[in-house]
């Protein structure tokens, strides 16, 4: 894919709406240290320290879509439990995941709880009912399902086969959407391939198709024959197979076959790096975008998620950095994942440059920004801009900012001549950036004190110092979307 047709299709992200359908679940990662194997038998003893919940199963996929800049309705079902509050609290934070989940009261919510020591995992709890839904509960969901459909383009059912997307409530929420003329994209978990059918993309792993199958799917033309078995009987209009190490396949009704070779980047955990293809998937089909480039971007993306770890997201932002990575004997690109940054700033400090720091929101630049960045500039050698990623704008200001996408503000900024480098971060602070980049000098404006700004103490203790830069008065962002909006936008 040319990198400006991905630029294209991602700046359309935010424009887009999803419908997720299917079992959402709590994800908790317990972390801690061993130093001691149990009296009681052969299992190691994790002293815990901390633990991290994550919306997981089809809420991790909505919360991939939202971190992509796009607008999700996720419908599921959970338990009357505390489990279930730990999860709305989750979903609460992304402004743009509308979370219709139903209640029911004899199962459990679905959790899978992992115990991390020292980085590796040494083991996974489920807690979760497989039995099919009670027949009011599956017919409420499919009532809601039927109201949600007007307000999106495409659909992810997301199967993790725990009961909510039987055979009947999948075949009618396919017939349903299909009849709306919405794309359905399936993961697919059940055996029974015939309750898929009608669906436009299904996306299993290598080790799903050959279960599916009955044969073996290893090398190209075997999964290519696998596929078409389920192509020949009108199951779905294309097939995208997850292969690990081995890339991606795509397999579509009358057409040729694309293998898309994976990225090859250190892997750290694979959790969640189906629902990545998913979204990333569901969000290109709805932009517009063939079977093949949108696969192209799902690629993409799982290639940065499987980089870190549990069950990470991926933004815009990371997808253009990954795709621009730093040459040193090219003209260098000025948006860059961090770590092509830190390879950028180690060149930077070998050849005795000093290198300045600045971060916000940039949303809608204007001649205040401009002379904020001029002055950081003059600070010393080289700047990296910090920028924050459309999530962290929306926790920070409210559901209506940024009024540009991360893609967009990220490309203004980088053809700002006093810009050397751009970073998206999705925190809600900088601090990691920071920390990890230790510049020489920390910008900010004037409008904060010392002790406000964040990471002034990391840096200060290292040597460099803080500039606090004149403000440009009678330019805000919020007071311009006031002036043409009547509202400040945030």
């Amino acid at each position: 894919m040319k990198f400006e047709s991905m630029i294209r299709l991602l700046n359309g992200f935010p424009a887009a709406r999803v419908l997720v359908l299917g079992d959402v679940m709590l994800d908790r990662f317990i972390y801690g240290s061993v130093d001691r194997i149990s009296p009681e038998a052969p299992i190691p003893v994790v002293n815990v320290e901390r633990y991290l919940d994550m919306p997981g199963g089809a809420a991790n996929v909505a919360r991939n879509i939202a971190a992509m800049g796009a607008h999700v309705i996720l419908l599921g079902v959970v338990g009357d439990d505390a489990w279930a509050g730990d999860l709305r609290v989750q979903l609460a934070s992304s402004a743009t995941i509308d979370a219709r989940l139903i209640v029911d009261s004899s199962r459990p919510t679905s959790v899978k709880t992992r115990y991390v020591a020292d980085g590796q995992q040494v083991m996974r709890a489920d807690r979760e009912s497989r039995d099919p839904l009670p027949a009011h509960i599956a017919e409420r969901l499919l009532d809601e399902f039927s109201a949600a459909l007007a307000g999106a383009e495409s659909v992810v059912l997301s199967d993790y086969a725990k009961g909510v997307l039987s055979d009947p409530v999948t075949r009618a929420a396919i017939d349903i959407a299909r009849r709306s003329g919405k794309i359905v994209i399936v993961d697919p978990k059940s055996k029974n391939s015939a309750r898929y059918r009608g669906a436009t993309v299904l996306t299993p792993n290598q080790v799903e198709l050959q279960q599916a199958c009955g044969q073996e799917c290893l090398a190209d033309e075997q999964v290519i024959d696998g596929a078409h078995l389920f192509l020949e009987q009108g199951i779905c209009d294309a097939m995208v197979v997850t292969r690990g190490k081995d890339g991606m396949s795509i397999v579509q009704a009358g057409g040729n076959a694309v293998h898309l070779p994976t990225a090859k980047r250190q892997v750290f955990d694979v959790s969640g790096a189906g629902d990545t293809v998913d979204d990333v998937l569901s969000l290109g089909l709805a932009v517009g975008a063939g079977v093949v480039d949108a696969a192209a971007l799902a690629n993409i993306a799982a290639g940065i998620v499987v980089g870190k770890r549990g069950t990470a997201t991926v933004t815009p932002g990371e997808m253009i950095a990954i795709q621009r990575p730093f040459d040193a004997s090219a003209d260098p690109q000025k948006i860059f994942a961090l770590d092509t940054a830190l390879q950028l700033a180690r060149s930077w400090r070998e050849q005795g440059l000093k290198i300045a720091f600045a971060n916000g929101c940039f949303d809608l630049l204007h001649p205040g920004h401009i002379s904020l960045l001029e002055q950081a500039r003059h600070s010393a050698d080289r700047l990296i801009v910090g920028l924050n990623a459309d999530s962290s704008i929306r926790r920070l200001k409210g559901p209506n900012r940024p009024i540009q996408a991360e893609v967009a503000r990220a490309t203004v900024l980088s053809a700002v001549k006093s810009v050397d480098a751009v970073v998206i971060f999705a925190e809600d602070t900088p601090i990691d950036l920071i920390e990890a980049l230790a510049p020489d000098v920390l910008v900010k404006g004037a409008d904060y004190t010392l002790d406000q700004v964040v990471g002034a103490d990391f840096v200060m203790r290292r040597g460099g110092k803080v500039l606090l830069a004149q403000l440009l008065p009678g330019h805000s962002t919020t007071d311009t979307v006031t002036r043409v909006t009547g509202s400040s936008g945030s």
